[in-house]
């Protein structure tokens, strides 16, 4: 019925816009006359009136809620890992941190038989921060025969240090630095709340890398700017105590001592498990060609860790190994565009959730594909995927994810997505190599094809 009204109401306005559409010559600038021309595409009628003053009063989104989709939705599940206890990643950008740990934590609430455990999330951003740091500084000094209005050295300036990132990051982290739980480290003010603090980093660091370029030029070699870079870490390393506090490097935690990377092998991977050997990512990214490797330059945390390396595969390919890690009990890393007809109120993921053409009197017809390749959409979050209701066939019905909101968001803590939205805006998703078919572990022998920093599908989830 609202789809109905508001095409009604735009119908007449918008046959004239068209009409004068066609006798619009070419112009290469917004001249008077072609302005005339559109101020001809709203004509002030009383159902146009109406609705802009809808719209600027109550707000896009509101407005445009499909009603005709608005009806209870089945919140069951046929495969579900079950879980306990949203974690909040409160106003920062480590979606990608707490969906990682809430992975781990899973596997180490089984091994300690509890319901009520969390990881450090302050303790693994502290070395996130510390490493990204060096990431940067290192890079500078690997670039520095590069004039400064180069493209990589452009993009290093501009990208210093965020609070983003993706699974190898997770993954490179844990493994180095180990993990701890949360009451040995616990959040602060400003690991809740990253923009500010990491503002003054991110300026501290474009100071230090023009001055590692200024020391270069004068003459100082490769080894001599590596020393001057720990000596500027070593300012890092104090502005990041400041802000969350001194790492640990052992703790007492029920009556046994640990180090970080003891209670990491103790309880949260499997005797000779690899958190990056072991896993592959998959994407599903239609602007470039399936069944090929890729990676992407300088997406790591670490210097001497992972860059992003991922097999892109079709969609169905994708879900048939996402069920089989299910079906498993095995939760894992998964990314999306989140912010796309998500309703937050209720925690649905649903194309059909608002119609913004009706609304606003047009159509919006790019496809997956196109949208990547105009940065229209891509991965902006990670969550953990943990559920997959089947059909009759076997094929997704809707999934279901834990996020990092907290409990007071959308589904208590969760988000559910229809399939039509999980093959519209979900982009990557990390399982073990066990669930892939031969099929796809023969492509990763590939030598993948490395794409720059600043490709399109390059953002760290927030």
């Amino acid at each position: 019925m609202k789809r109905t009204i508001l095409c009604t109401l735009l119908l007449g306005g918008l046959s004239t816009f068209n009409f004068q559409l066609s006798t619009i010559k070419a112009q290469a600038n917004i001249t008077p006359e072609v302005l005339k021309q559109l101020e001809g595409s709203y004509t002030g009628t009383p159902a146009e009136k109406a609705m802009r003053n809808a719209i600027s009063n109550v707000g896009i989104a509101k407005m445009a809620i499909n009603q005709e989709n608005a009806v209870a939705k089945d919140k069951n599940f046929s495969i579900e890992v079950k879980n306990t206890g949203i974690t909040d990643q409160k106003s920062s950008g480590r979606c990608w941190l707490f969906t990682g740990l809430n992975v781990l934590r899973g596997r180490a609430m089984k091994k300690l038989d509890t319901k009520n455990f969390v990881l450090s999330q302050c303790y693994l951003f502290f070395y996130d921060q510390l490493e990204k740091s060096n990431l940067f500084l290192q890079g500078i000094i690997d670039t520095r025969k590069q004039p400064i209005d180069s493209e990589m050295v452009r993009w290093l300036f501009q990208h210093p240090l965020s609070d983003g990132g993706t699974y190898t990051g997770v993954a490179d982290l844990a493994t180095k630095y180990g993990v701890i739980p949360a009451d040995i480290m616990p959040e602060t003010y400003v690991s809740n709340s990253t923009s500010e603090f990491c503002g003054h980093l991110k300026r501290k660091l474009r100071e230090f890398g023009i001055t590692l370029r200024e020391k270069s030029e004068a003459g100082m070699s490769e080894k001599q700017l590596e020393v001057l870079k720990v000596e500027q870490l070593g300012t890092v390393y104090r502005m990041l105590v400041m802000a969350y506090g001194v790492p640990p490097t052992h703790f007492t935690w029920k009556d046994k001592t640990y180090t970080p990377q003891e209670f990491f092998k103790t309880y949260c991977i499997s005797e000779g498990e690899d958190l990056n050997k072991d896993y592959v990512m998959l994407m599903n990214d239609p602007s470039r060609p399936y069944n090929k490797v890729y990676e992407i330059d300088y997406d790591r945390h670490v210097y001497d860790g992972h860059n992003w390396l991922y097999v892109n595969l079709p969609i169905e390919e994708l879900e048939s190994i996402a069920i089989a890690s299910l079906k498993d009990s095995c939760q894992m890393y998964f990314s999306c565009d989140v912010g796309k007809f998500l309703d937050r109120n209720v925690g649905i993921a649903d194309i059909n959730n608002f119609d913004y053409g009706s609304l606003l009197g047009t159509t919006f017809g790019m496809n997956k594909k196109q949208r990547i390749e105009t940065f229209d959409s891509g991965s902006t979050h990670a969550m953990t995927l943990m559920a997959v209701d089947l059909d009759g066939a076997g094929k997704a019905k809707k999934w279901k994810v834990e996020n990092s909101w907290g409990a007071d968001s959308g589904m208590s803590g969760y988000i559910m997505m229809t399939d039509e939205w999980f093959r519209e805006y979900m982009f990557r998703v990390v399982v073990n190599r066990k669930y892939c078919p031969a099929s796809v572990l023969e492509l990763m022998k590939q030598k993948p094809t490395r794409l720059p920093a600043w490709d399109p599908m390059f953002q760290g989830e927030e």
